[in-house]
């Protein structure tokens, strides 16, 4: 029962609620949440989808959003697609919670009731781009496919990765906190102007100026990887003698909005290092890294 205005609440003893817990309680559920801004897909230079009235939908035991948009708002044909459904890889990303399924699981993965939908444009056909979900509150809508187009836009800003999700923030923290960064007894790092990068669900992150960094243990690695709020990272690996060399730092030349505090710093998997921050040795995370 909702409490009038104005009446003050019970003085009952009740145990606290950690937000934490009740968020991540609700990864079983098909959740949905309206945004504002327009949202534009394009495939090619084609603009594809164009509405003003999207929603950010996570299925369950998603932690990332799709975009939701009216079938109407889709020019393009939609045509049963073929039966079949793509693997789930779950993942942990917090110690003792239960596995959820971030991007590497791809979006024919499904784990609501619904049909998976072709798009099909003069220029193109995108296999299984779309989901239409059984849910009553989504009748009418599409889920989308990041992936199957070539270009997102947020009223006129290019977007990548996948949606960002207004529950989720960045903070960039300046420090004077000892970062102490070693593998297998061998410094790679020793800074006291260290720059911490908070992000929802994920551990905290030290990066270091280059200048605190022995670069010459470090070698460039071929990888790359896309993150939808802080842009694109190339990553450096470090080899223990005798070993295969592993990635194990990364680094944001140009990021993105929120995180450019940390353009051109360095930052490492403390999934796969010994970190000692103020002296005091840290546990190494567990997290879809490890």
């Amino acid at each position: 029962m909702l409490r009038a205005p104005g009446t003050p609440y019970a003085h009952t003893e009740r145990m606290t609620t950690w937000m934490r817990d009740t968020l991540g309680a609700a990864r079983e559920d098909l959740r949905a949440h309206p945004v504002p801004q327009r949202v534009r897909a394009l495939v090619g230079t084609t603009t594809v989808v164009d509405s003003t009235a999207a929603l950010l939908v996570w299925e369950p035991r998603r932690i990332v959003p799709s975009y939701a948009v009216p079938v109407a708002h889709v020019a393009a044909e939609t045509v049963d697609a073929a039966a079949g459904r793509g693997e789930e890889h779950a993942v942990q990303i917090d110690e003792g919670g239960s596995p959820v399924l971030d991007p590497s699981t791809g979006f024919g993965a499904h784990t609501t009731d619904g049909t998976a939908l072709d798009l099909r444009t003069p220029e193109a056909v995108l296999d299984g781009a779309a989901f239409a979900p059984d849910d009553p509150a989504l009748r009418g809508y599409v889920v989308l496919d990041w992936a199957a187009f070539d270009h997102w836009l947020e009223e006129d800003e290019e977007m990548v990765g996948h949606p960002h999700d207004p529950f989720s923030r960045i903070d960039c923290l300046a420090s004077d906190r000892h970062v102490e960064v070693a593998v297998d007894g061998q410094v790679l790092a020793d800074s006291r102007r260290p720059v911490m990068l908070l992000e929802t669900w994920l551990p905290p992150r030290y990066y270091l100026p280059w200048d605190d960094v022995r670069d010459d243990l470090l070698d460039a690695s071929d990888t790359t990887s896309v993150c939808a709020y802080k842009g694109t990272a190339r990553s450096w690996s470090y080899a223990s003698p005798g070993e295969v060399g592993q990635d194990v730092a990364w680094s944001y030349p140009s990021p993105r909005h929120d995180a450019t505090p940390v353009a051109g710093m360095v930052a490492f998997f403390d999934e796969r290092v010994d970190r000692r921050v103020d002296g005091v040795a840290q546990e190494r995370p567990v997290t879809p890294w490890s």
